[in-house]
C-alpha cells in the first residue's frame, strides 16, 4: 500500500527521499512494476519531473533516459530508420516480446530492468549488449550484468538515470515460448562487435537472465549455451529441453549475426 507520494522538482530532492529508511521508499517512474501487492506500506518518489526519459545518439552509443519507456524506444527507431540509422531489428522484437503495447506506453526502460526475472527479453537483450547503467549519487556506471543478482542491494538509496547501448554491433535474438505472445521458455540474444567481441545471453528460466558466453571464439557458443542451463528445470520446462533449445537458439542467433546487414 502507497502511503506516501513525492514529485520531486530536482536530482538531489529525489536521492533525499530515497535514502529514507522508514517508511520504505521507492523510485516510480510509469508505475508498471509497482502495481503488485506489496508486503509493507511504502513510499514513492515520481520521477516524471526531472527529465530523464531523453534518447540520444552518441557515436557508436545510444544513451537512453532511465524513465524513457518502451514505446518511447519503439517511437524513436521508427522516427531514426527514418533517417537511415534505426536501432537493430532483434533490440525491436525483444522490445515488443517484452510487453503489450499499453504496458510499453508506462514501462521505462530503468523500471523493466529492475524488476525483470529471468524471462525478460528486453532484459536479455540488453545483458548480451553488455548495457552500461549510470547511477546516482557519485554518477557510478555499472555494468548491467553487474547489477542484476544484487539489484535491491546495489540501487538502495540510489538511482539509475541512464542506460547506454552499443549501436555498432550486429544483434540476434531467438526465443521459443507456448505461443506467440507468451513470455519465452527459453530466448537468446548474441552481439557481435567490429572487433570480434561476441557476447550470448540466456532468459526464460530464473531471477535474471544470465551472460553464457563473453569472447571471441565464437566455435564455443553452443555448447556455452547448453552447459549454461543444464540445471535449469522449473514448472515450465525441464533442464535437458532447455539445453537442447538454448543451444539451438544459440546458434541461430550466431548465424544471423553473421549475415550482412
Amino acid at each position: 500500500m502507497i502511503i506516501e507520494y513525492h514529485r520531486p522538482t530536482t536530482l538531489e530532492e529525489a536521492l533525499t527521499l530515497l535514502r529514507r529508511v522508514d517508511p520504505h521508499t521507492v523510485p516510480l517512474a510509469g508505475g508498471s512494476a509497482l502495481n503488485q501487492p506489496a508486503p509493507q506500506p511504502f513510499a514513492v518518489v515520481d520521477l516524471q519531473a526531472l527529465g530523464l526519459n531523453a534518447i540520444r545518439s552518441r557515436g557508436h552509443f545510444l544513451d537512453i533516459g532511465a524513465t524513457a519507456t518502451l514505446q518511447g524506444l519503439l517511437e524513436y527507431h521508427a522516427e531514426a530508420k527514418s533517417r537511415g540509422n534505426g536501432l537493430p531489428a532483434a533490440l525491436i522484437r525483444a522490445i515488443e516480446h517484452e510487453a503489450t503495447y499499453n504496458l510499453r506506453q508506462v514501462a521505462s526502460v530503468a523500471g523493466t530492468l529492475v524488476a525483470a526475472d529471468g524471462r525478460s527479453p528486453f532484459t536479455t537483450v540488453l545483458l548480451a549488449l553488455d548495457a552500461a547503467l549510470t547511477v546516482q549519487p557519485g554518477d557510478d556506471r555499472l555494468d548491467l550484468g553487474d547489477l542484476l543478482p544484487l539489484r535491491l542491494e546495489r540501487l538502495r538509496g540510489r538511482l539509475i538515470t541512464q542506460a547506454t547501448i552499443p549501436l555498432n554491433v550486429r544483434l540476434g535474438y531467438e526465443y521459443v515460448a507456448r505461443s506467440p505472445a507468451d513470455r519465452p521458455i527459453v530466448c537468446a540474444a548474441l552481439a557481435r562487435w567490429p572487433s570480434g567481441r561476441t557476447r550470448l545471453a540466456l532468459g526464460g528460466y530464473g531471477s535474471a537472465p544470465l551472460l553464457a558466453f563473453d569472447g571471441t571464439e565464437t566455435e564455443g557458443v553452443e555448447v556455452a549455451a547448453r552447459n549454461a542451463y543444464s540445471q535449469a528445470e522449473d514448472e515450465w520446462a525441464s533442464a535437458e529441453y532447455r539445453q537442447e533449445v538454448a543451444g539451438i537458439l544459440a546458434t541461430r542467433c550466431l548465424q544471423s549475426s553473421e549475415e550482412p546487414g
